[in-house]
C-alpha cells in the first residue's frame, strides 16, 4: 500500500500549508483529497509536488507492506 505520510511531514518541515499549495501554487484540492484518502496520483502530479517542495519522491510517498 502507498502511504502519503511523508508528504505531510515534508509540508510541516518546510512550513508549507495545503492552503498555500492550492491558492499560491495552483494545486488542486481534489488531488490533496485523493492523497488524504490514500488514492492514486499520477507521476506528473508526483513530479509537480517534488518540484514545488524541492524534494525527492521518498519525501512524498512510501510503500507500506500489507500485513
Amino acid at each position: 500500500m502507498i502511504s502519503y505520510e511523508p508528504f505531510y511531514q515534508t509540508l510541516f518541515r518546510k512550513g508549507i500549508t495545503e492552503y498555500q499549495l492550492i491558492f499560491k501554487q495552483g494545486f488542486t484540492a481534489n488531488t490533496l483529497h485523493r492523497m488524504k484518502h490514500g488514492k492514486a496520483i499520477t507521476t506528473t502530479t508526483l513530479d509537480t509536488l517534488c518540484f514545488i517542495l524541492n524534494c525527492g519522491v521518498s519525501d512524498i510517498l512510501e510503500y507500506v507492506e500489507d500485513c
